[in-house]
């Protein structure tokens, strides 16, 4: 027997997420959507690089477009997904991606394809992605019960690592054995899957409920009716914009995800320089070091639901995000120990910090989702990701310019020292003493 949200139960016992079939259609959509995106990323520099002999300048165009739409694109993507249902959105920018990239093995085929055209094409995906992704994890809050977010996002960011490792793989192997352009055609086809799984989801809930599961303010239907009667869109931003930062719990888990990928942006171009040139390990074993990062991300994804019943959620959190800090600290002390003990310690380095980093992850957004209302989740999301996606091209052009200034081992010390702001702030919080993600309670039934 299936629940109104498609859950099926054996007896009162709950079956799992694996058998609720909207989460199922989600998940399978979303694991699709995650492979071709990874798979993008690869093969669109290489494109640039191997097939069009782009310049460097041209290049650092092509990775400024994955940024750029999260600053400009989402606070709209979120106002959108709280007037609209976020299913047919989701399908919507799933076919529009699968279009674009079509266009590319197309326009290969009439000679017409250059760089400026893979700009454009690269561009408008990122900004359909970022719609995608803002709806994603918009929707799920709709389909599973709160108690179910844990189990939900755990499961979804498992797909998420796994398509970081393969997709990336595949994406560099599938791109060698084919033409470069004709490769985006697997790709169209990955997206096109997305698209057919993801209309499947019927379940979608309209109502709104509020962190207290009392009817919210204004419901999904109530949203598209204000924006009928002449709702500016501004407005509504505004009103997302408002509540993020006028909920001290939603503020405070948004502004400790900015300041980790801040100082981790800042890392980031510091430490490859670090590892090939102060470290002089070949570029064969930095792979391997990177593809650890992949690894602790499956085990972060496997481990979250576990240790969020052990542990109090806001212990949790304060621990997980010190021991991301504290794991990026390894990387400097690898110029006191030998080569082959160096590497060691880089990839516990990445496997630590990336498994950490999913657990902080899937524990905020499950929080996050729980206690905001229904009408205000695609805003509340894309006000979180145009925040913590806007500042790394900042933290990335900041790190190159400290490296710079004062060497790259003093600019990884000081990158993980800030790093360790955020569990700092948390543990000064009220967050540190909230015991689980909140689940709304019933309304007690009248007496008589």
């Amino acid at each position: 027997m299936a629940t109104s949200t498609g859950k099926e139960r054996v007896g009162d016992v709950p079956s799992g997420l694996w058998r609720h079939r909207d989460f199922r259609n989600l998940w399978l959509g979303q694991t699709s959507s995650m492979f071709a995106a990874h798979m993008v990323a690869v093969i669109f520099p290489l494109l640039a690089s191997v097939s069009l002999n782009a310049s460097l300048f041209e290049m650092g165009l092509l990775s400024a477009a994955g940024y750029v739409p999260y600053i400009g694109v989402s606070l709209f993507a979120g106002v959108w997904l709280d007037r609209k249902p976020k299913r047919a959105i989701i399908v919507l920018c799933d076919i529009a991606r699968a279009l674009l990239l079509l266009a590319i093995p197309t326009a290969w085929w009439l000679d017409l394809l250059s760089v400026p055209t893979l700009l454009v094409v690269a561009l408008l995906v990122g900004c359909f992605s970022v719609v995608a992704d803002v709806g994603s994890a918009s929707i799920l809050p709709a389909l599973v019960e709160r108690d179910d977010l844990i189990e939900g996002n755990s499961k979804l960011e498992l797909s998420a690592s796994s398509a970081s490792i393969a997709g990336s793989a595949l994406g560099g192997g599938i791109f060698q054995l084919l033409a470069g352009p004709v490769s985006m055609l697997i790709n169209t086809v990955l997206f096109a899957l997305s698209a057919f799984f993801t209309a499947l989801i019927r379940g979608e809930r309209k109502g709104a409920e509020g962190s207290d599961g009392t009817q919210g303010a204004q419901g999904a239907e109530g949203s598209e009716e204000g924006a009928e009667a002449g709702q500016s869109i501004w407005r509504d931003m505004a009103d997302g914009v408002a509540f993020v930062t006028g909920h001290v719990t939603v503020r405070t888990l948004v502004l400790t995800t900015l300041i980790i990928n801040f100082f981790m942006a800042i890392a980031e171009p510091v430490a490859l320089v670090f590892v090939t040139r102060t470290l002089d390990i070949p570029p064969y074993t930095v792979g391997l070091i990177l593809a650890a990062s992949g690894a602790g991300a499956l085990v972060g994804a496997v481990i979250a639901a576990p240790m969020s019943r052990l542990l109090p959620l806001g212990r949790l959190l304060v621990l997980t995000a010190t021991l991301t800090g504290v794991a990026s600290l390894l990387t400097p002390l690898a110029t006191l120990v030998p080569a082959p003990a160096a590497v060691a310690l880089m990839v516990a380095m990445y496997v630590l910090d990336a498994a950490m980093i999913v657990v902080y992850n899937i524990n905020v957004r499950s929080y996050r989702s729980a206690i905001t209302p229904d009408e205000m989740q695609g805003r509340m999301n894309a006000t979180n990701r145009m925040a913590g996606m806007g500042v790394m091209p900042i933290g990335a052009v900041l790190g190159g310019l400290l490296g710079t200034a004062v060497g790259t081992l003093p600019a990884l010390v000081l990158a993980s020292l800030g790093t360790l702001i955020a569990p700092l702030v948390l543990a000064c919080s009220h967050v540190r003493t909230v015991k689980r993600v909140p689940v709304p309670q019933p309304e007690a039934e009248p007496t008589a």
